[in-house]
């Protein structure tokens, strides 16, 4: 059975368990959320083995072939105009349709969310290189130790040669075995799924938020149907781009009940290389750098969200500079949404508000019963990008082996 059919069979049971089993119990809803966690750790389980050991020598092959300076270019191409691009389109979307406004209660509990960038950087480097693959949340920590082993085993090839050949099997070890976790993840998704159902009842049972639900997902269909496809088309002289879209169910399943960027990421590197065909040398090394960085559904979602703020609480007219003001600053908060793989988006609508100020600091309480919704849109969004633009950065390498649709996994 199709990997895609798999993941779509465990989202119907896990709507169907929540609509059958007593939620509105507590021994069952605790029992729900213990094994949704289980599970989440259960998929994050093997992430940082396969990114290490991939990173070391995906970049020890591409500095061979002297392939690191362009797939590097393109990637960082990719990851600021797909950012940039989708910041755009939740402005545009959000002045043209005017949402219903949010009823303002006399919520006034204080937020004190924050990125911790200092804390990101000092990641990066702490007393111990080691160290850096104890994070299990930010995977750029073990993603540079990775690039530095990688790129420096380059110096002398015969000296090194057994780092990277025990690199390279490990690398094939920890990749076989993320397809059985992959595998049996699909199981694991029916609690994923029954959780985020019963979060989302919730929601749609008091009715403010079904109009912003309809937005973004007119917003997605846009973009994965529509822009995406096309800029495959005409950047890559790609006659079928829907094959990358085809190619990305499963991911976009598993991102959007989960709101988890590294929950899916190896389904976005089984996919790329048994479906897609994309070379390890671009899979390993391009994928980790989108799920840290091409977090332009967020800034999307952060984009929509505040302005639906704004209007809710005043019927006076965005100034122009205040809009450019959200609009680069919620561009540039999602470049620092690295260390935050699921709730990223509520975080940055966070931190805007708070650097807003003017009474705004408390706004995002208007929108945070709706943040499992929101969170699941922008990790939608980031899955979608990470697909389409390692398909293109493989393309342009040229380190792609076509695969018919029908050995699609």
């Amino acid at each position: 059975m199709k990997l895609w059919i798999k993941y779509l069979i465990a989202a119907v049971l896990g709507i169907a368990c929540a609509l059958i089993l007593p939620v509105s119990n507590s021994s069952v809803a605790e029992a729900i959320r213990f094994i949704t966690e289980m599970v989440v750790r259960f998929g994050r389980y093997m992430v940082i083995p396969l990114i290490f050991f991939t990173t070391i020598i995906t970049f020890n092959r591409l500095r061979d072939n002297h392939l690191l300076i362009k797939t590097g270019a393109w990637t960082a191409a990719i990851v600021v105009v797909s950012s940039f691009m989708l910041t755009i389109i939740g402005l545009l979307s959000i002045l043209i349709v005017k949402l219903p406004r949010i009823p303002i209660t006399s919520e006034n509990e204080a937020g004190n969310a924050v990125l911790g960038i200092a804390d990101l950087v000092r990641s990066l480097f702490p007393y111990s290189a080691f160290e850096t693959l104890s994070n299990g949340t930010f995977l750029l920590a073990a993603y540079f130790f990775a690039m530095l082993i990688g790129t420096a085993s380059c110096g002398d090839q015969v000296l090194f040669r057994p780092v990277t050949t025990l690199a390279d099997s490990l690398s094939k070890l920890m990749y076989n075995i993320s397809v059985i976790f992959t595998e049996f993840l699909a199981y694991g998704m029916i609690a994923i799924v029954c959780s985020w159902t019963i979060q989302y009842r919730a929601v749609i049972a008091s009715g403010i938020f079904i109009p912003l639900i309809i937005m973004l997902l007119v917003d997605f269909i846009i973009v994965a149907g529509l822009i995406y496809p096309l800029i495959v088309r005409y950047l890559c002289h790609d006659p079928h781009p829907y094959r990358i879209l085809f190619a990305s169910i499963t991911s976009i399943i598993t991102a959007f009940f989960s709101g988890d960027v590294n929950l899916v990421l190896q389904a976005n590197m089984r996919h790329g290389k048994e479906s897609l065909g994309i070379r390890r040398r671009i899979n390993g090394t391009v994928h980790p750098l989108f799920t840290v960085f091409a977090r332009g559904g967020s800034a999307l979602v952060t984009t929509v969200g505040f302005i639906m703020i704004w209007r809710s609480y005043s019927s006076l007219n965005i100034p122009l500079k205040d809009i450019l003001w959200i609009t680069f600053t919620s561009f540039g908060l999602s470049f620092l949404l690295g260390g935050l793989p699921a709730g990223g988006a509520f975080v940055s609508l966070t931190v805007l508000c708070s650097l807003y100020s003017r009474s705004f600091d408390n706004g995002f309480q208007l929108l945070k019963p709706a943040a499992p919704i929101i969170c699941s849109f922008a990790a939608a969004f980031d899955t979608v990008t990470a697909m389409f633009g390692s398909y293109i950065v493989a393309v342009k390498t040229k380190l792609i082996e076509h695969h018919g649709i029908k050995h699609f996994i």
